[in-house]
């Protein structure tokens, strides 16, 4: 955010500064200084909803993949109240633990140390649960309980990868680049422009400001962790209560309990 408003207001300074110095050049330079800046103005704005379209879209992804992910733990934690013993007990832990370790790459920042961390952490637990999902087919191959349970287990693992890739899916940099070098040159030219003409830089400010917030906004959706606009796990962590209550459904009579 420091660096927006330095860039903004070094912009607007610059361009006030250089339209004083050549203000004696007003009746030749003014007609061209404010096409040129009427141009620019029109493509920055472009510029600014383009990028800022694809943090939204982005952003939404986040939110509907955490959605996804929860609605498939908890499905999967239902099924595997199902299953037969022991099989059952061990899944329904690993489940627990899985929602735990989805929270925490919630609450990481993307490519860091914990994030790693509780991916990876995700995607032991997802093997642990296959190999126990081929106990329970092996000891009921007829039943259709396990096959229910791997069915949802296989999509609560693709879940995790979609959610993943949406978290490491960032606005590219050249965007934000653009944005920022098209928005500092519009704003130095309509400084220059009404210092050129002899008026006040209220207007020029209040654009600055306007400006410098879509900027601000773009880069802060784009983080999805941190900022003022998070990507909220309110879903997982309900999820995770009610996984903490006592299950539901009784072990499956397909094998016996031990």
């Amino acid at each position: 955010m420091v660096v927006l408003v330095a860039i903004v207001l070094g912009a607007i300074a610059l361009g006030a500064f250089i339209g004083r110095r050549v203000r004696h050049l007003s009746e030749s330079l003014s007609e061209s200084f404010g096409v040129l800046q009427g141009a620019m103005l029109g493509v920055v704005g472009l510029i600014l909803a383009f990028g800022l379209s694809l943090a939204l879209s982005r952003y939404e992804d986040r939110r509907a993949s955490i959605v996804d992910e929860a609605n498939t733990i908890g499905t999967t934690y239902l099924r595997a109240q199902t299953l037969a013993e022991p099989v059952r007990s061990d899944s329904l832990r690993l489940l627990v633990a899985y929602a735990k370790s989805s929270i925490a790459l919630a609450e990481s920042v993307p490519g860091s140390r914990a994030a790693n961390a509780a991916a990876a952490s995700e995607q032991l637990i997802q093997r642990r649960l296959w190999s126990l999902a081929g106990d329970a087919l092996d000891g009921a191959s007829l039943a259709s309980a396990p096959r229910l349970y791997v069915e949802t287990l296989n999509e609560m693992i693709d879940a995790q990868t979609t959610r993943v890739a949406a978290l490491s899916n960032r606005v590219p940099g050249t965007v934000l680049f653009l944005e920022v070098l098209g928005a500092a040159i519009a704003l130095g030219l309509l400084a220059a422009y009404v210092s050129l003409v002899g008026r006040g830089l209220l207007g020029v400010v209040l654009a600055g400001v306007l400006v410098g917030t879509l900027l601000f906004v773009t880069v802060d959706l784009d983080r999805p962790t941190r900022g003022l606009i998070t990507v909220p796990d309110t879903v997982l962590k309900n999820q995770l209560q009610s996984m903490q209550l006592p299950p539901a459904a009784e072990p499956s009579p397909t094998q016996p309990v031990r």
